[in-house]
């Protein structure tokens, strides 16, 4: 009974010699290793509108440069990314490169950091989930935890059934992100365009401190959160269907080309029009209000957040 309680929650044990049928191609692959990266936006941004909103609208008007610098920083790290894809096809990313070149001590420092960093893009990830919805349902927002953990259960399962399995589960939130998400922030530069910008100064709230550099710092080094997960690919290069780090390289591009749009895009629109948050919401919640309103396709917005 217990038996067919696991294959039936995780699946039947693989047999070796299917393995290779096993591998990923480029649409599964962007599903299966980009949530993290993807998903990022929905606090990366939330860090950078707290770091700031403190000075007021003065604060708020510096989020394009700071995001701007990070989209920069952004695009380093997927090129040394890609290059790494290339040097190191067996998989392992930073643990590889630092043993390598380095020797097995920073090695097995790379690795365990890269553990952490997954455990706490987890914890992270399901918390801006759940408050994408509580923004919707605010009378939800006491059993935030609960959600979190429940969701945490549902993810262990998914990639406990193989990685093929996990990506064509992910596929599902994560394409429906997208199509939902890119059209958004597509009308949202035509209502810009068409509109009178409205000043962030009438909607920022009082500032409770001084602009300085060191609150510059401090919400570009929050906002850095927007490249967690990026590193997902190089890691599992041996995953992807032969040639493995063709299709990892090009994964990995597409991948960054649409963490620079979503991330640009969505701060770009948060700051031309002077979005800011009300309690118990997230920024990403404010401007998806703001552009659609409170119906249908608010709540979608907010449904496909939480599933990604």
């Amino acid at each position: 009974m217990s038996d067919r309680i696991k294959h039936f929650l995780i699946g039947p044990p693989l047999p070796t010699h299917l393995s290779k049928h096993k591998h990923l191609n480029k649409i599964r692959a962007l599903a299966a290793f980009s949530p993290d990266a993807l998903s990022s936006i929905a606090y990366a941004n939330q860090e950078i509108y707290l770091g700031l909103v403190v000075a007021g609208s003065v604060g708020l008007s510096q989020s394009l440069p700071v995001a701007s610098a990070i989209t920069v920083l952004l695009a380093v790290v997927a090129l040394s990314y890609f290059q790494t894809i290339h040097g190191y096809p067996s998989g392992g990313g930073s643990y590889s490169v630092a043993r390598e070149n380095l020797g097995v001590i920073p090695g097995l420092l790379a690795a365990a950091a890269l553990l952490i960093d997954y455990l706490l893009t987890a914890a992270v990830s399901l918390t801006a989930g759940v408050a994408a919805i509580t923004s919707a349902f605010p009378q939800i927002s006491p059993y935030h935890v609960g959600f979190s953990l429940l969701i945490l259960l549902v993810i262990t399962l998914m990639n406990l059934r193989g990685l093929r399995e996990t990506g064509t589960l992910m596929a599902i939130p994560v394409y429906l992100f997208l199509f939902a998400y890119l059209p958004m922030l597509a009308y949202g530069a035509i209502f810009v365009m068409t509109k009178d910008p409205l000043p962030v100064v009438t909607t920022a709230p009082q500032p409770t401190q001084p602009l300085t550099s060191i609150l510059l710092l401090h919400a570009f080094s929050t906002g850095c959160t927007a490249l967690t997960g990026i590193e997902a690919i190089s890691n599992g290069v041996p995953a992807f269907q032969q040639p493995e780090a063709r299709n990892a390289g090009r994964t990995m591009i597409v991948m960054a080309f649409l963490m620079g749009i979503l991330f640009m895009g969505s701060i770009g629109l948060t700051q031309a029009l002077a979005v800011v948050a009300g309690p118990q919401e997230t920024i990403l919640s404010a401007l998806a209000r703001r552009l659609l309103g409170s119906g249908p396709a608010y709540l979608i917005i907010q449904a496909t957040t939480m599933l990604i």
